[in-house]
């Protein structure tokens, strides 16, 4: 196979959609796969859609992910990436050289808002400009007397245009069915639909990977390689990425960009892992992947020619088994600024609560909640008590609660093993399940249903002190409640 060169080539119009991160990861992958190059392309020869630090966006997610590109200008010995808008000399001279071969002309028809830069006026046919029928000399006529014009592509009239795709494979479309689409605009500057496949040329790219919505101009830039003789990439084109059966995903419905996943508490890792999955199938059982492992693992047979679901729950479960794999001293570097949303305290082990949280983590962003009750015990309704799978209720609670506080008491040390011990000595002494005597300590201390460990944890988490200052708060509200 000959040396293999991709690119991804957004546009810098906004966010990073989670649809373009993983057309970032399907041309990165193929890259690697191949021990090729993976170019990095910023098109922004748009701009009225520009977005201020669009770019800036697009180089830290790309960064961040471990989607570095392989070329382009030096940057204080770094390369940074292939900026469209500062290629532009280029363009206007292979246009030109459309016209002379005769598979483009000038079209002078006047500006509307809804096309690239102009609307025919007039039509020889259906989707046919009547400009296109002008000799050269009245064409150069025209522009000599200063008419404003476009260079519209010259479609065939007859006949039809086949592509092969390596997901839909071959394609075959009427030429009569396919506009005469604009390539270089009155400014000069050049259309999206011309300029990536000049640029693809010139930079030898062998493969695209872009969405399936641009399977309808292929036909047309097939027909540009064709008038230019030049071999056309192979194509690969990715289903959208949607919300549910009949909407895509979209910015305002939340999650639709890599940003909004991380400030949701996602890992990146987590995140590049489950858009790899959107759409793409591996042969075996293995879900979880290192980027070198999907480098490996990736197979361009195992995409998919139906839309991807869009599903939370899968995310999250993929994110809690990276949150769970962290090493404690990573996890509570994660974790630590989430914890101190809610917890002031500076006298609580903060490894120690790291490691009562970590089994349960799924998302840091759920941890504020988690932890809210560690600096002051919240009102609680004395019905949390009750649980039939320990078989408790607001009496049996006062019970254990009035045994537990002087074991408790006596207590010289109160570290995780003697709190332990101590515990589950007065547990086989009464002759009880362990969430007899467990749970009402877990209400006591925590005020809570879910917390981030169990009763024994929460105390040594809490410290002597608070733990006992707690268990007697209990008692009087219970005896209070005349239970």
């Amino acid at each position: 196979m000959a040396t293999v060169r991709t690119r991804f080539a957004p546009s810098p119009t906004g966010y990073m959609h989670i649809g373009n991160l993983r057309t970032a990861l399907y041309t990165y992958l193929i890259a690697k796969k191949h021990k090729g190059t993976f170019i990095l392309r910023i098109e922004d020869t748009d701009r009225e859609r520009y977005v201020e630090g669009a770019t800036d966006v697009i180089y830290k997610t790309l960064r961040t992910c471990g989607l570095n590109w392989d070329e382009g200008p030096d940057v204080g010995g770094d390369y940074g990436p292939y900026v469209q808008s500062e290629r532009m000399g280029m363009f206007k001279e292979y246009a030109e050289k459309l016209v002379e071969s005769g598979h483009a002309y000038y079209c002078f028809c006047d500006k509307t808002d809804d096309d690239d830069d102009t609307k025919p006026n007039g039509l020889a046919s259906a989707n046919r400009c009547a400009c296109r029928d002008l000799s050269r000399e009245e064409a150069e006529k025209k522009r000599a007397e200063g008419a404003v014009c476009v260079i519209r592509q010259k479609i065939p009239t007859e006949g039809t245009t086949t592509f092969n795709d390596e997901i839909y494979g071959d394609i075959t479309v009427e030429n009569v069915d396919l506009d005469d689409q604009v390539l270089l605009k009155s400014d000069g500057m050049p259309t999206y639909n011309f300029a990536n496949v000049v640029d693809d040329h010139t930079m030898e790219i062998t493969h695209v990977v872009r969405g399936n919505e641009y399977l309808s101009s292929t036909p047309k830039y097939n027909l540009l390689y064709e008038a230019f003789g030049w071999k056309p990439p192979v194509y690969i084109h990715v289903e959208h990425i949607m919300k549910d059966a009949q909407h895509k995903l979209a910015k305002r419905d939340g999650d639709a960009s890599f940003q909004d996943l991380i400030d949701k508490g996602y890992l990146t890792e987590a995140i590049l892992n489950y858009i790899l999955l959107l759409g793409w199938a591996p042969k075996g059982e293995q879900e979880i992947f290192t980027l070198d492992e999907m480098i490996e693992a990736f197979d361009l047979s195992g995409i998919s020619k139906s839309p991807a679901i869009f599903d939370g729950l899968k995310l999250k479960a993929i994110n809690a088994q990276y949150v769970r794999a962290l090493p404690i001293e990573k996890f509570m570097e994660y974790a630590t600024p989430y914890i101190r949303q809610t917890c002031k305290r500076e006298d609580i082990d903060i490894k120690l609560l790291c490691t009562t949280l970590q089994p349960r983590a799924e998302l840091f962003t759920d941890i504020p909640a988690q932890v809210d009750f560690i600096d002051e015990l919240p009102a609680y309704d004395l019905e949390l008590y009750t649980s039939k799978k320990m078989k408790t209720n607001p009496t049996t609670a006062l019970e254990a609660l009035k045994k537990i506080l002087p074991v408790l008491e006596s207590l010289t040390a109160f570290d995780h093993d003697t709190v332990h011990d101590a515990l589950f000595k007065l547990i086989e002494t009464e002759g009880v399940k362990n969430g007899y005597m467990l749970w009402p300590l877990r209400v006591a201390v925590s005020g809570k249903m879910l917390t981030p460990g169990g009763g024994v944890e929460l105390a040594v988490i809490l410290g002597k002190d608070e733990t006992i200052a707690r268990i007697k708060k209990g008692i009087e509200l219970l005896e209070a409640a005349n239970v």
